[in-house]
């Protein structure tokens, strides 16, 4: 599975991005797909997931800005950010799990997004 991330860019305060994550090989192994983030000097945190039957879960620090969702044929993975706030400033990755014999994760290049006050 080969993952690319790609939307990431400047935004003010208040404003909105949308990221998209065009996957590729063998998609039909994919059981979750998410984002992530990560700043410098943090950890990656785990911000939204969507699973094969839709099922998605947030992280509460994005809850009601962010939406995960996928398109129908299950190749690219979105995250809508809606009120974006300069502490959403950092490197989001996407990723997608297989399960398929064993389990393995698989990420994006990451894509940067800076949030002005």
């Amino acid at each position: 599975v080969q993952l690319q991330a790609s939307g990431g860019g400047l935004v003010q305060a208040g404003g909105s991005l949308r990221l998209s994550c065009a996957a590729s090989g063998n998609i039909a192994s994919i059981n979750i797909m998410g984002w992530y983030r990560q700043a410098p000097g943090d950890q990656r945190d785990m911000l939204a997931a969507i699973t094969n039957t839709g099922r998605t879960s947030y992280a509460e620090s994005v809850k009601g800005r962010f939406t995960i969702s996928r398109d129908n044929a299950k190749t690219t993975l979105y995250l809508q950010m809606n009120s974006l706030k300069p502490d959403d400033t950092a490197v989001y990755y996407c990723n997608a799990i297989t399960t398929a014999g064993s389990i393995s994760t698989y990420w994006g290049q990451g894509t940067q997004v800076t949030v002005s006050s």
